[in-house]
């Protein structure tokens, strides 16, 4: 595979999980019917746009696909029928053992390039994917395919582009050479230029049911306790990249300690939050504080959820449903639907510029409590005024001010 300049780093962990080592997946079988049928149709689109949430296997079956084309596509894969009739491939399936899996895997197929973000001279991973890179990638999808085949793109993820790099992806978008496919991975199509969108046909993969999560976890992740695996199925909400990432990163430890304390609203342990926003606060990596904001501002999402449907969720256990609805009953449902948008952006602003950790985390809980205590008890407003928290206010004992 043909690299740039810059050093390109794999986003995935180099086991067996990673896409391009992935010989299964599970829980796509339209998505992929879509992509046999349009190779079998003999007008294959030159650029796919594969949308969905994070980890529900969109670079998987991008990876997938490509090994696909290079090994002949319907033509190189068809077993023979009764007297000769070719019987069409009914998946899109290599087995790991096939030259081309093991190149695709490996790195090494001349007509495969993969767009990501690179690292800069520190050795940080870059912001976005710099144009350079995407210029070196459009010239190798020029060349004449090596091997006689295809020349396969594989963008992971069209959202890490930026302007410049956008506008230099959608000139080959516009003027695609033969025998080139572009493979655009998106989480959030709606942040990418109408034009990239518009020169791509669109493929939406679905969240994964809980049972192939848990299928996918017990794959992955031999040997977590039954409960565990049930429990992060329930968190993952289909996704079983964000299932393996909390299975790795302590998340259900994380998601224990929150329930633990929005338990409690309106009344806040100081000592209890203290010590939970500076364990979160002082990860110089910022992954403890990603993965506790992210299954925040999730259960408030489902909390809003409930209180939208009018009823409990049947994906959330009868015990944290009877908690949304106690938490929302003083205000109702509008108030924190608003600290829910807010919360988000204030999230994203603490990655974004270094803000306090552990002083953001008081000032979310201290919103949080100013909105589950009814009117006559409380203390401020769902502005970000410090409530009580056990006979003390958390500016008090040295958390956020307002």
């Amino acid at each position: 595979m043909s690299t740039a300049k810059s050093k390109t780093p794999s986003p995935e962990p180099p086991d067996a999980e990673a896409p391009r080592n992935t010989a299964k997946l599970i829980g796509q079988a339209g998505a992929e019917a879509v992509l046999l049928a349009a190779e079998r149709s003999g007008r294959l689109p030159h650029a796919w746009l594969l949308t969905g949430p994070r980890g529900v296997g969109k670079a998987t079956l991008a990876y997938r696909f490509a090994r696909y084309l290079f090994a002949g596509g319907g033509a190189g894969l068809d077993d023979g029928g009764l007297f000769g009739e070719a019987a069409p491939p009914s998946s899109l399936a290599l087995e790991p053992d096939h030259p081309v899996f093991r190149r695709v895997a490996s790195g090494g197929h001349s007509d495969l390039r993969v767009l990501q973000r690179g690292l800069d001279d520190k050795g940080k991973l870059k912001r976005d994917i710099a144009v350079d890179d995407v210029r070196a990638a459009i010239g190798t999808l020029h060349l004449t395919p090596a091997e006689g085949g295809w020349r396969i793109l594989i963008v992971d993820s069209a959202d890490d582009l930026n302007l410049s790099s956008a506008n230099a992806l959608l000139k080959i978008l516009e003027e695609p050479p033969q025998k080139s496919i572009l493979l655009l991975i998106s989480h959030q199509p709606g942040r990418l230029l109408p034009t990239i969108r518009s020169r791509c046909r669109r493929l939406a993969l679905r969240p994964l049911d809980p049972s192939d999560v848990e299928a996918l976890l017990d794959a992955y992740r031999p040997g977590l306790p039954p409960g565990d695996v049930a429990t992060l199925a329930h968190l993952a909400d289909g996704s079983i990249g964000r299932a393996l990432l909390l299975a790795d990163s302590g998340g259900l430890d994380l998601y224990g300690e929150e329930i633990g304390l929005l338990g409690d609203l309106p009344r806040l342990d100081v000592g209890r939050l203290h010590g939970f926003a500076e364990k979160l606060g002082r990860d110089t990596t910022g992954a403890s504080f990603r993965t506790g904001t992210e299954l925040l501002i999730w259960w408030l999402a489902q909390m809003i959820r409930s209180g939208a449907e009018d009823g409990p969720l049947k994906t959330v256990s009868a015990e944290e449903n009877a908690l949304m609805r106690r938490l929302m009953e003083p205000r109702g449902l509008a108030p924190w639907l608003a600290l829910w948008e807010k919360l988000g952006r204030l999230f994203a602003r603490t990655e974004a510029v270094s803000l306090d950790r552990k002083q953001v985390l008081l000032a979310a809980f201290l919103e949080m409590q100013a909105l589950a205590a009814p009117p006559s008890r409380q203390g401020g407003n769902a502005g970000g005024r410090a409530g009580s928290v056990r006979g003390k206010t958390v500016a008090e004992s040295g958390g956020a001010r307002p």
